[in-house]
Parts: C-alpha cells; sequence; structure tokens
C-alpha cells in the first residue's frame, strides 16, 4: 500500500459537470498560479471535445493537496466511448459519482456506476450543480441511492458518503446547508474513503497497460497502474501481449508523472503510481509489463463488443483529390489500422472488395468522431449507412436491443409516442417530472438510429434522449427510419439560382448557389419516398427581352446542411457520404443514373 497516493475516476452521465469539476479541483490543488488565465475545461484538449461541449478521450491528471497525490483520470459519459471508461477504471481504487441535483440519474450514469460496481470499487457522492433553479438535491440523492440498489451494490458501496456543492462556482459541502466556502469538503472525503492503491512495493515491477498516448518524441506511451516494484529508467523489462501470449524484450527509456495538465519526466516512479512508459516499438491495450520474463499477464477486462458496423470506402467520385490529400486504399487502410492501437472498443476488417473496409463500433456517434477526425488530417473517404451487428442464438436470428429514455416537453408526447411506434419501440414506463415527460421503452438499435434527430426537430431542440445497451432479442422486422426520398442531380457542374428555384418546389434543398454537383449525388430531400432525378445546374437562356423583375431575389429557401453524425444517420443503404477536409456530400453508390435504375429494376442493386 502507498498512503500517500489516491487513484480516483470521476463518472457522469453526460453535461453534469466532470470536467469543470476537474477544473476546480486542479485550481485548489494549487497546479494554476493565483493569476493564471485558464480555458474553461481545460481537460477537454481535442478540438472536437471542445466543440461537441463532450470528454471523448478518458485523460489524466494528478493533484496535490496536504502532502498526498491525487490521481484523477477524467472519463466520457457518452455510451459510445464506454471503451474509455472501462479501461480507466482498470487504473483506479475509487469513483466520484457526479449526478445534477435537477437532472438526477441518467441513462449513462447507470452504465459508469455498473461498471464500476462491477470492479468492486469504493464510491463517493457528489450531487452537482445545486445553485441551478428547481434543483432538488436531497430528492437527487434518494435517486442516487435507490440506484445503488437496483445495481446489486455491496453494503459498503451502498454507504457511500456525499457531498454536495457547485463544480461550477467552487465549493462543496458535507451537508446542505454548510458554509459555501471550497473544495475541501471533497478532498477530505476522497482521502478519507478511497483507499490507497493496492500494491506490492517490494515485488518485481509489474503494470497492466490500460491507455496508450503517442509523442512525437519518443513514439508509443504505456500508461497505467504500477501493481508491483519500481519502474526506474533503463530497466529491462518483457512485454507479454494480450494477443497471442508472446513475451518481448523491451528496455524503459522515459518514466513520465502526471502532474496538472501536464506530463513531467521522472527518474523512477513508486507502485500504485499511475504513469507513462516509453520506449516500446510495439504495444497495446491490455498487455502486461514485467521486470520478469515468467511473469504471469495480467487480467484484462473484455470490452463490450460493437453493435453498430459500416463501410469505410475509398472516394471514387468525380471530385476526388481536389480538398483532401490522403485519397488512397493504402493511406486509408493505414489510418485505420493506427485507430486501432489507440481504440479498443472498435474492430476494423477488410472486406473482399479493395478499398472497402468494415469498420465495427459502439454507436454513430463514435464512429463520427473518428471520420471528423480523419477529416481534419486531410483524408477523403466515403461513409456508409451504419447497419446493426445481427447474431444467431439457439438457431434464432437476433438483434440488439437499448433501453432509450426520452425528456420532452409535455405538448410533445403524441408525436414522439408515434415516433416511437413506427420505430417497433416498446414503451415501459413514463413518467411525469415537474416541467417534462420522461418516456422508457425499449427499442432496437436498427429503431434507434435517426431518432435521436427527430426528437430534436419534434420538440424544437427541447427533447434529450439518452439510451443504454440492454441485450440481444429475437429480430423485430422491418423498421422504416426514413420516410422519404432524395432529389439527385442528373448533370455536372454548378448549381445556379435558377436551376435550384424549380428543384425546391420538389422538395427540400441540401445545396446553395455556387456549388459544385455531379450526376448521382443528391442535393435534396422529395417528402414523397421516391427518387428524382432533377438537374441543379441548368443555366438560363440569354435573351433581348428582359423581364418584369428580373434581378430581384429568386425566392430561394435556405439549404439544409446536415452535420457528419446527422449525415451518417440520414443516408440510406443504397448511399454514401463523401467526406472531404472541406465539404460534406451525399451520393448514390451507383452514380450513373441509367445503371442505378437499370440495377434497381434487376433487384441487384449492391449494398
Amino acid at each position: 500500500m502507498n498512503q500517500n497516493i489516491r487513484n480516483i475516476a470521476i463518472i457522469a452521465h453526460v453535461d453534469h459537470g466532470k470536467t469543470t469539476l476537474v477544473d476546480k479541483l486542479l485550481k485548489e490543488g494549487g497546479v494554476f498560479r493565483a493569476n493564471q488565465q485558464v480555458e474553461e475545461r481545460a481537460m477537454d484538449s481535442m478540438d472536437l471535445e471542445k466543440e461537441k461541449g463532450i470528454t471523448i478521450k478518458a485523460k489524466n491528471t494528478s493533484v496535490h493537496w496536504k502532502d498526498k497525490i491525487i490521481n484523477i483520470v477524467d472519463t466520457p459519459g457518452h455510451a459510445d466511448f464506454g471503451g474509455e471508461v472501462e479501461r480507466a477504471l482498470r487504473m483506479v481504487d475509487g469513483v466520484l459519482l457526479l449526478v445534477d441535483a435537477y437532472d438526477g440519474p441518467q441513462a449513462q450514469t447507470r452504465f459508469v456506476l455498473r461498471k464500476a460496481l462491477a470492479h468492486g470499487l469504493k464510491v463517493v457522492i457528489v450531487i452537482n450543480k445545486i445553485d441551478r433553479d428547481n434543483a432538488e438535491p436531497a430528492k437527487m440523492y434518494e435517486k442516487v441511492l435507490e440506484l445503488l440498489m437496483e445495481l446489486n451494490a455491496t453494503e459498503e458501496q451502498f454507504d457511500a458518503p456525499v457531498v454536495y456543492g457547485s463544480g461550477r462556482d467552487g465549493y462543496m459541502m458535507r451537508k446542505l446547508g454548510d458554509a459555501k466556502a471550497n473544495m475541501a469538503p471533497l478532498f477530505e472525503v476522497i482521502l478519507d474513503h478511497i483507499p490507497p492503491p493496492f500494491a506490492r512495493p517490494n515485488q518485481p515491477f509489474h503494470m497492466l497497460v490500460s491507455n496508450i498516448d503517442w509523442s512525437d518524441y519518443v513514439g508509443r506511451i504505456a500508461i497505467g497502474k504500477i501493481l508491483g516494484g519500481k519502474a526506474n529508467v533503463g530497466d529491462t523489462v518483457f512485454i507479454i501481449r494480450h494477443s497471442d501470449g508472446k513475451r518481448v524484450r523491451a528496455k524503459i527509456t522515459k518514466v513520465f508523472e502526471y502532474s496538472g495538465l501536464g506530463t513531467i519526466p521522472s527518474e523512477a516512479a513508486d507502485a500504485g503510481h499511475i504513469v507513462g512508459l516509453a520506449g516500446f516499438e510495439d504495444i497495446d491495450i491490455g498487455d502486461t509489463i514485467a521486470a520478469n520474463e515468467d511473469a504471469h499477464a495480467l487480467p484484462f477486462t473484455q470490452i463490450d463488443p460493437p453493435t453498430l458496423e459500416m463501410q469505410f470506402c475509398v472516394n471514387d467520385g468525380p471530385l476526388v483529390g481536389q480538398e483532401g490529400k490522403l485519397v488512397t486504399s493504402r493511406q486509408l487502410r493505414e489510418r485505420l489500422m493506427r485507430e486501432l492501437k489507440t481504440n479498443v472498443s472498435i474492430y476494423i476488417e477488410d472486406t473482399d472488395k479493395a478499398g472497402v473496409f468494415n469498420v465495427k463500433a459502439r454507436g454513430a456517434m463514435q464512429v463520427a468522431v473518428l471520420v471528423e477526425t480523419m477529416r481534419r488530417e486531410g483524408f477523403e473517404l466515403l461513409v456508409s449507412r451504419p447497419t446493426v451487428i445481427e447474431r444467431t442464438i439457439d438457431g434464432q436470428r437476433c438483434e440488439p436491443f437499448e433501453t432509450v429514455w426520452i425528456e420532452i416537453p409535455d405538448e410533445c408526447v403524441g408525436p414522439i409516442m408515434q415516433n416511437l411506434a413506427n420505430r417497433k419501440g416498446l414503451m415501459t414506463n413514463m413518467e411525469k417530472l415537474p416541467h417534462s415527460t420522461m418516456i422508457e421503452a425499449t427499442i432496437t438499435t436498427r429503431g434507434l438510429i435517426g431518432m435521436e434527430i427527430d426528437v430534436v426537430n419534434a420538440t424544437s431542440g427541447r427533447g434529450v434522449l439518452s439510451h443504454l445497451f440492454k441485450e440481444y432479442g429475437p429480430y423485430a422486422g422491418e423498421v422504416l427510419t426514413r420516410i422519404t426520398g432524395t432529389l439527385i442531380a442528373t448533370e455536372s457542374g454548378e448549381t445556379t439560382a435558377y436551376a435550384l428555384v424549380m428543384v425546391q418546389e420538389r422538395g427540400k434543398l441540401f445545396v446553395s448557389p455556387g456549388e459544385q454537383v455531379y450526376e448521382g449525388m443528391i442535393v435534396g430531400e422529395n417528402p414523397r419516398n421516391e427518387d428524382i432525378a432533377c438537374n441543379a445546374v441548368r443555366e438560363k437562356k440569354l435573351t433581348n427581352f428582359r423581364s418584369q423583375g428580373e434581378g430581384v431575389g429568386v425566392g430561394l429557401t435556405p439549404a439544409t446542411k446536415l452535420s457528419l453524425e446527422r449525415a451518417i444517420e440520414y443516408i440510406a443503404a443504397d448511399e454514401f457520404v463523401e467526406v472531404t477536409p472541406k465539404s460534406l456530400r451525399l451520393r448514390k453508390r451507383i452514380l450513373n443514373n441509367g445503371l442505378r435504375q437499370k440495377m434497381s429494376k434487376a433487384g441487384k442493386y449492391q449494398e
């Protein structure tokens, strides 16, 4: 045991204030100078995290308080990034369960808490955002206790201490009504309740790799908690591979300890510490690093399997290479294989078609984050609609089902219930909240694709949807998730306002005047469930006569621009999203109009 160290993870639902709380702990722990200007949510270091307002990658930091070192892992709350949470829990001895004082426990609260309890971790309950209007901290604490009972927490886990406060305003209290001073009550509870890390300092060095980082200077960095012995720069160690059990000799060239928002090099690290080690050309998450060649491999928790798969393909459109430099099959494959090294919750497979790769993941957002990262790196690629991964159980065709929670304004219950019915969802509970209604239902993962956008549209942005994998069940039959058709360009060129005025009479536009389009590209949406071919580049014929009103605005409705995540969920099985560093285009798999119709009539339309 190392009495001076505490290793904790912060777990919560999306937007309950994890990263903001870590900011305050860092400030009070003396990481920042008193006059130092620090941007909000400093732990969300990726551009995508800042833009989306969510945590995507689990990250490590460290705070010093009263001569104690508190290593903190900030984890994602979104279920699509559950692999990050599961890895983080391998390194810690306790968790701070953060719950919003108004919203209470949500879908991902249940998900991350269940994982923490299964690891036997100690829990500290933090009722956050008690400064919110209509907050009910005492009631939400009762709901957390109910959830702990429901998840079969042990008696010790159920007797978790609780603190109340506001991470944003920088105060915590042992009891409601105490003075709102600082974060000290939370630090005290962590030191009192979370045990020191279990470690054997007198044993040979032993560590499980729970995460992988990358540095341009030293290459791959293996991150984990030292379970035994000491890590010294220059030590010879053996890597025991999780994949095949092979043992490879290596040397530790760098030891990194976490301090504040960065790392500091160290000559050595003791048992119980969460550290980064460099010097390994090829090391993966789940591998064991040990001092002795005959050491045993440490157990690696199997991560929940993916439920969705989709195709990543080489861009074969007419505009390929105009905006991105990385367009070949080899470059695409190398990038996907590199992603496998640091993301254990996705699977990538080669297919029998050149330039086509199957990517299996937890959800559409996880894939959208990967694609968005790749386009920012200069890649061009095609992405297909997600399909569910089916299984055969006891000779029966089965598919994944999820539990979905939808919080909506009272007046929107009717449309949402109809949407659920269309998607073969089965309502299991409905609860009237003070200012809204909470619907709980069971739905197939297929039926859930694209539903979040429907909820946002039906509630004018006021609805909140969260979901959690439940089980594999019997195939539910056909599910209709898109009831509209598309408007497809028949000519290549630059769109004109004159042509788009006529196109918009048939539906909603996805393109504006002056954009490059090509044959087979989707330029709009048809309200009816059929595709219509249209010319979006037609120019007005010039005459010697000037018509009345010419030059006046032609009344074009602004085009609807879909986000990457929305576009992936929107497309049908016979369509692709073309992703480039500057553009998102929707297109048919078969671009030639005549060939597409011929294949469709013959029933051979490729998917």
